[in-house]
């Protein structure tokens, strides 16, 4: 490993809507952030054709454009965006220690303060029809999608109560909603099976999956696969949702910082503080529960905020080791 060698004040681990905030209220609170923006520079938004629901957007944006400037904005109060990977961490214990993240395998970086926005991955079925039609009716998100489709028909993979909440939330503004459940029972706690029962227009398929999205630059339907039996069934569709799951990127934090059994790393309450002093996660690391840009920018927000405060309570060591 190179002997390289980097002492700053803020570092922030991400690069999607949670680690830009970050980084704008770090930047003006001259914090002098440093932000690595992972394998997917701008997160999930990058996959993202239209955002029509963050503010400010009246006439909406597409994800990456959104992301750009986001970028332009942290950069414009004097961020360093790098590209780069964290490959391994050394959280510190102690108030007002330093804390050591080595980039790509290279370069160590010690900070006084780590922000980590690493975000979470959305679960695919990983079939090539699902994956060539991504943004192009085949959504991980039916909140952030949905309003797409209205009046139109669609239908959703999942069992569990992200699955149920999703279908019943689709069942609202589309004609019809198909639900897919793989076993021969949906794993959502009964108060949300019964909302999904009772919704008319919500049509549950057990033991059925996907077997091919229909559609060449769009979807437009789905051949299903009766599990048990073998048969198959085509039904027109114009857009499919995906709501198996999602993985948070957090793997590099396991044994240094305190996760849940899916690894969403834990805050304490109305906080971004984790487990260890100046260490400070924001964004969907951290949430399983909303998961929207807007909420993930609003804890980037918290994170430098709490950066700030934290930094001020402790004697800065802020140094340029060569």
């Amino acid at each position: 490993m190179s002997e390289q060698l980097e002492r700053v004040k803020t570092l922030i681990v991400g690069s999607g809507p949670a680690g830009y905030t970050a980084a704008i209220y770090a930047a003006r609170a001259d914090l002098k952030p440093v932000l690595y923006t992972g394998m997917e520079p701008g997160g999930q938004l990058t996959t993202t054709t239209e955002v029509d629901n963050f503010p400010g957007y009246p006439e909406g944006i597409d994800g990456p454009t959104m992301m750009m400037q986001l970028q332009q904005q942290a950069e414009r109060f004097g961020t360093e965006v790098r590209i780069g990977m964290i490959t391994a961490v050394d959280l510190s214990d102690e108030v007002g220690g330093i804390h050591k993240v080595t980039v790509d395998d290279s370069k160590i970086v010690e900070a006084e303060t780590v922000i980590i926005s690493t975000g979470a991955s959305a679960k695919y079925l990983n079939i090539p029809s699902e994956q060539r039609l991504r943004g192009g009716g085949v959504s991980a998100c039916a909140v952030c999608d949905g309003f797409f489709y209205k009046g139109q028909e669609v239908a959703i993979v999942g069992g569990g109560d992200t699955a149920a909440e999703e279908a019943s939330y689709l069942a609202n503004i589309c004609k019809k909603v198909t639900m897919l459940i793989r076993k021969d029972e949906m794993r959502a706690s009964k108060a949300m099976q019964h909302r999904v029962n009772s919704l008319e227009n919500i049509e549950v398929r057990y033991n059925t999956e996907v077997d091919e999205v229909i559609g060449d630059q769009v979807v437009e339907g789905l051949r299903m696969v009766n599990n048990q039996t073998g048969e198959k069934e085509e039904i027109a569709i114009t857009g499919l949702f995906i709501a198996i799951g999602h993985k948070p990127n957090t793997d590099i934090f396991k044994g240094q910082l305190e996760m849940d059994e899916t690894g969403y790393l834990i805050t304490q309450p109305k906080s971004t503080k984790t487990s260890k002093p100046g260490v400070f996660a924001s964004g969907d690391a951290q949430d399983k529960i909303y998961r929207q840009a807007i909420t993930a920018a609003g804890t980037g927000c918290m994170a430098a905020l709490d950066a700030e405060r934290y930094l001020a309570t402790v004697e800065s060591k802020e140094t340029l080791v060569s």
